[in-house]
């Protein structure tokens, strides 16, 4: 399995880093704004993880985080990292099962406690660290951070805040003002701000406690995930809904101030043509056309007429999807190459990242940092004659 990343590079998170000394950045656009598909570099060969192919990734705005888990698991660091540190297994991490990294805090989980450790800080223990027992019914049961027994970690302090077991949460998705969660029965609650829409209650009002989105009652869902204002969740059937800020084109539907965006670079480059023959420059027939800047309600938003949707991520202002063939689309902000399409454009149509496939390479995972993008690819089993 191999990771290929595209985005935001300015700390190397993508690939690069040891091209940076401590505290830098890179200031070549080129370098920062990564469009197209470009793997991983692999940071943890100068350590024991060269070993391991096997590897999942969690992503903030300026940092990687690799997790390990065959053989003896263990955390890598890519980006906003201390040179020391950086590609080289964090000491602290031995032995974990799961992480989560936030601009602040990279919280770990073991089988019998939590920690959380400030990234920002050189510390020798952790910020936050909270004890598992071990239930003999759920013994086995893996942890899902950024779920804990009991409640979950927010991205903020304090960081650990308590649910109700009546919610019987399977996963859950924070942004830095909302989050939603996904019960055992497929049914899904958000909480937090909502002036954008993210709430998807139909109104821009805030919620203290998770409510249950009324509107996807009677259709269980099995996967949710959460941009800055905007969410979305897959059904059990591979549909995807959406809802929240659309501004950018990240819910799919279109945005009026992408499209003012795009007119207005049409008729720049047809001022700027030498061979522009006004004859031939008809404009169309105005039209009435609906943009959504809000959408306070979940829409189904159609991919592709044949395909389902297996697994969603989002970051700040985009958002990116995987089939069930194996097929990456993205859409929403572009501005630093986050939607793969070898270009800085944005969209608010989703539109399959071709590379892959060029390349008879199969998506089977996609996360989100705020932005830029990260896909998880397998070689694609081409059938003999």
């Amino acid at each position: 399995m191999r990771w290929f990343g595209f985005g935001f590079n300015a700390f190397g998170q993508i690939y690069g880093q040891d091209k940076l000394l401590e505290g830098e950045c890179f200031e070549n656009e080129q370098e920062v704004k990564v469009s197209s598909p470009t793997e991983c570099t692999a940071q943890e060969d100068r350590s024991d993880c060269r070993l391991k192919t096997d590897y999942q990734i969690r992503a903030s705005w300026s940092r990687r985080a690799s997790l390990y888990l065959n053989g003896d698991s263990c955390v890598c660091l890519s980006g906003f990292v201390s040179n020391d540190s950086c590609g080289n297994p964090v000491k602290e991490s031995r032995g974990c099962k799961d992480a989560i990294i936030s601009e602040s805090y990279l919280t770990l989980a073991f089988s019998d406690r939590l920690e959380s450790w400030d990234l920002q800080k050189k510390e020798t223990s952790p910020s936050w660290s909270m004890e598992i027992k071990t239930d003999p019914e759920i013994s086995g049961t893996p942890l899902n951070l950024p779920l804990v027994p009991g409640g979950y970690i927010a991205t903020k302090t304090p960081l650990y805040r308590s649910l109700s077991p009546h919610l019987r949460a399977k996963s859950l998705a924070l942004s830095s003002e909302h989050a939603i969660l996904l019960s055992a029965s497929g049914t899904v609650y958000t909480w937090g701000l909502g002036s954008h829409g993210q709430l998807g209650h139909g109104g821009l009002t805030p919620e203290e406690e998770p409510r249950a989105v009324e509107a996807l009652w009677g259709m269980p869902m099995s996967c949710v995930a959460t941009g800055g204002w905007h969410s979305v969740c897959i059904s059990d059937g591979g549909d995807l809904y959406v809802w929240g800020w659309n501004e950018s084109g990240q819910l799919g539907l279109p945005s009026r101030g992408l499209r003012k965006a795009t007119q207005q670079q049409i008729s720049q480059q047809q001022e700027e043509s030498p061979c522009r023959d006004a004859s031939t420059s008809t404009a169309e027939e105005p039209h009435e056309e609906v943009f959504i800047s809000i959408q306070a309600f979940p829409a189904l938003l159609d991919i592709t007429p044949s395909c389902e949707v297996s697994t969603v991520s989002c970051g700040c202002r985009h958002t990116a999807a995987v089939t069930t063939t194996g097929d990456l689309y993205t859409w929403g902000w572009g501005d630093y190459g986050q939607l793969g399409h070898q270009t800085l454009i944005s969209s608010d149509e989703p539109q399959r990242v071709e590379l892959f496939k060029e390349q008879q390479m199969r998506v089977v995972d996609v996360v989100c940092g705020a932005w830029n993008t990260f896909a998880s690819v397998v070689k694609e089993e081409v059938a003999g004659p």
